[in-house]
């Protein structure tokens, strides 16, 4: 059922204001007229023909207005003003509110408007026509008493139009201020085009229409022809506007169009809403075809063409008014839902639109199979306003096709482009690129450590180490240490303020020869400093040998301190800069930060193995493995102390790249561990053909092999895999002493966790090592405690 014309009811909300401005526009029109009116009896015998001509046209023409197709009769052309500003010319304003009033009256009834809108509409003309006949009261006052028309004359005639129409439009725009409240201004610029052409030309015919009622009145029907030119000029033109919002090929609606529908859908559930009507939601769901391309490319354009008039067809036959359907170019589509009251009947009518797609669709005798994604988004749940609803439509979209789903409505976390992860992004960017100053990074080196590490003392509050994701880097800010046991603990205690910390911050001493170097950022080199970006650093957590309890290893981990957002989620992080080329910055600062990091140690006599992870961008290319080459000759680092993780999800991206790119860099020596093993695709295969070392089971299983007998079953059966290929197997998540044993028992080599250590700064990390004492599992009967799956 066609929806009720929206002028006719009151606004919700603003009813007060409303009622207040139509019922003063009301007083101001019995104000101005009432006297004229008045007067109108007296003179009524005295009129001529001509002047009852005028009236029966203006009221016959007003009976059938021309309305705009489409515009739900709010942009109508009443010929009536022609007549009723001759009138005013001619006999005074009486007769012309009169007529007018009349004329009002019959087109309101014939349109169905509320009798509150058309009294206003009554009132309106009657103060336009009042404003108009002040003006002409301005000139000498005779303009149509037979003699010439003098320059003063034409100037009242033309002043009195233009304040016609000024305050004809002005009220009409105040009522549709009140009415929709900030939309006011743009559908009132939009519109005055539209008025000035018809409006304007109707005023136009009004001085020539009473010249020739002077001289006879067997003249004014003639103007039905001019009348009619304008009746045609609006039609053209309403009709080339329709033209510009149709797409050519389908005859559907297209995103002009839909920008138009969805901006009125809004504003008319926003009332909705505000009466506390439950159908008060708004759908949007963007269709892109699958496979079209595919039909394209085979079979040429012009089969794709028809293929998308029958597509256009379906969804035509699905959508029922007021729904709209509209094509929004290439081969996606758009379906606007009204008077929704939750998600579910947009998702209910999204998979009835997938089943219509998914017919084949029969062309010269070949069936093509062509479905569809569809990606929801609702108002006001998701947006309020055009743009958004496109945009978050748009990601649920895409991440339908990215799930192989069909249909998917819009959630945040799959927003990977909201404007809060680009402002992410862009501070990472600068985090990587420079300090917070804005600085470039400098070429940075260290004082000589002795006994002790050289790196960042910038300290970050405890981070959940369930949550901790691999690896990554930290801003270099390096302070001139020679550290001594005493001075290790006033350090950190230091670092902790970052006031106090830049405060105390030294200048280091010239070089000695053979020592590398950094040179502190100064404050000074920018003198415009740019917003603080925070500081991105690596913790690292311990890996120990489970028989001997020795420390064998590290594996670094992502900090980053973010000065609004504080420590922000690793794996948020990750997924940010693997969208960019960000994440090649990123991963060029681990490498160099791990690998500079163990030739520090190193020089302080400690020797660990540092793991850290790698990106599916970073294995795509044989560009990581020449830095690790470069960055180990450097610093004069073993390859063997440097073990890089990956993920099957990375094998999957593209096997042969990766490969390639993992087999340089066993040649080269590095260590090679496939990291969260059990929870991707095609393990036993990966086993087979890489060049592993090591085997890492996953803290999914192993947090809960205590109490769960088959993610004890999977911990013992992977550990027995990687055994009898001779890789080494390292545990992630143990968490207390029993998980400990069990693992023991299953013959794991070694096993990180918080039941060994948290992640922690490399500063901490060597004050850790110094108060570690290795812990070995007692020869027990630590095997009959693991959990046997029972048969099923």
């Amino acid at each position: 059922m066609e929806p009720p014309d929206p002028r006719n009811l009151v606004p919700p909300g603003r009813a007060a204001q409303f009622t207040a401005f139509v019922a003063g526009v009301l007083a101001v029109a019995v104000l101005v007229s009432a006297g004229a009116l008045a007067s109108l009896a007296t003179t009524l015998d005295a009129l001529p023909v001509a002047f009852w001509t005028m009236a029966v046209l203006a009221v016959a023409c007003d009976a059938r207005p021309f309305v705009a197709p489409g515009q739900r009769q709010t942009s109508a052309v009443y010929p009536s003003s022609c007549f009723t500003f001759a009138i005013l010319l001619g006999w005074g304003l009486g007769p012309a509110v009169a007529v007018q009033a009349v004329a009002v009256l019959v087109s309101g009834v014939r349109m169905g408007h509320a009798p509150w809108r058309t009294a206003f509409n009554a009132a309106q003309y009657a103060c336009s026509l009042a404003a108009a006949y002040g003006v002409s009261r301005l000139g000498p006052g005779a303009a149509f008493d037979g003699g010439p028309l003098s320059w003063a004359d034409v100037a009242a005639i033309g002043g009195a139009g233009v304040a016609w129409f000024l305050v004809n439009y002005g009220l009409v725009t105040a009522a549709v201020r009140l009415r929709f409240g900030e939309r006011w201004w743009p559908n009132a610029w939009r519109g005055l085009p539209f008025e000035l052409l018809s409006t304007g030309s109707l005023l136009l015919l009004a001085p020539i229409l009473m010249a020739a009622a002077r001289a006879s009145a067997a003249l004014v029907p003639l103007v039905l022809v001019p009348l009619f030119a304008v009746y045609r000029m609006a039609r053209l033109t309403v009709e080339q506007r329709q033209l510009a919002a149709l797409d050519p090929l389908t005859g559907l609606p297209n995103r002009k169009a839909l920008l138009a529908e969805v901006n009125e859908q809004v504003h008319r559930h926003a009332e909705r809403a505000a009466r506390g009507e439950p159908d008060a939601h708004l759908a949007l769901l963007l269709i892109d075809l699958d496979r079209f391309k595919n039909v394209n490319d085979a079979l040429g354009h012009a089969v794709g063409d028809r293929l998308l008039v029958e597509v256009s067809a379906r969804l035509t036959g699905v959508v029922e008014p007021p729904d709209l359907v509209a094509r929004l170019g290439g081969d996606e589509f758009a379906i606007v839902m009204t008077g929704l009251t939750e998600v579910g009947q947009a998702r209910a009518f999204a998979d009835q639109v997938v089943r219509v797609l998914a017919e084949p669709v029969p062309l010269d005798g070949l069936p093509l199979d062509v479905g569809g994604s569809i990606g929801i988004a609702l108002y006001p749940d998701h947006g309020e306003d055009f743009a958004t609803l496109m945009r978050h439509a748009d990601v649920a979209m895409y991440d339908a096709k990215h799930r192989n789903d069909t249909v998917a409505v819009y959630t945040a976390e799959s927003d990977h482009n909201s404007a809060e992860r680009l402002g992410l992004l862009a501070d990472l960017r600068r985090v990587l690129e420079g300090g917070p100053a804005g600085q470039p990074r400098a070429a940075e080196a260290t004082p000589p450590v002795r006994g002790g590490d050289g790196a960042s003392m910038t300290v970050a509050a405890p981070v959940d180490g369930r949550t901790g994701q691999r690896w990554w880097s930290r801003r270099r800010r390096r302070l001139p240490t020679g550290v001594h046991d005493d001075e290790l603990i006033n350090q950190i205690v230091t670092a902790a303020d970052p006031i106090l910390r830049r405060s105390l911050q030294p200048t280091p001493p010239a070089p000695h020869d053979g020592e590398v170097w950094a040179r502190p950022m100064d404050p000074d080199d920018s003198a415009e400093p740019a917003p603080d970006a925070g500081e991105i650093m690596l913790y690292y957590q311990p890996q120990v040998e489970i028989a001997t309890g020795e420390v064998v290893g590290v594996e670094a981990l992502l900090r980053w301190r973010h000065p609004r957002r504080g420590m922000v989620d690793p794996e948020e992080l990750i997924r940010v800069a693997e969208q960019s080329a960000v994440m090649r910055l990123l991963t060029r600062r681990v490498v160099d930060d791990v690998v500079e990091q163990l030739a520090k140690w190193s020089a302080a006599g400690v020797s660990l193995r540092a793991a850290l992870n790698v990106s599916v961008r970073d294995l795509h290319t044989g560009e990581i493995a020449e830095q690790i080459a470069d960055r180990l000759t450097r610093y004069g680092v073993a390859p063997e102390r440097l073990q890089l993780e990956i993920t099957e999800g990375a094998l999957m991206a593209d096997p042969r790249r990766v490969l390639a790119t993992i087999t340089q860099l066993h040649r080269i020596g590095v260590g090679i561990a496939l990291d969260d093993f059990g929870t991707g695709y095609s393990s036993l295969q990966h086993l087979r053909r890489l060049p592993l070392s090591e085997v890492k089971v996953d803290r999914s299983f192993v947090l809960g092999m205590v109490d769960d007998s088959d993610d004890a079953a999977i911990v013992r059966s992977t550990i027995e895999l990687a055994k009898a290929l001779g890789l080494r197997v390292v545990a992630e998540g143990v968490e207390d002493e029993r998980t400990w044993r069990m693992l023991h028992a299953a013959g794991c080599d070694a096993a990180q966790g918080w039941f060994y250590a948290r992640p922690m700064p490399a500063e901490e990390l060597v004050a850790w090592l110094a108060r570690y004492r290795p812990v070995r599992p007692l020869a027990t009967s630590d095997e009959a405690e693991l959990p046997r799956r029972h048969p099923r």
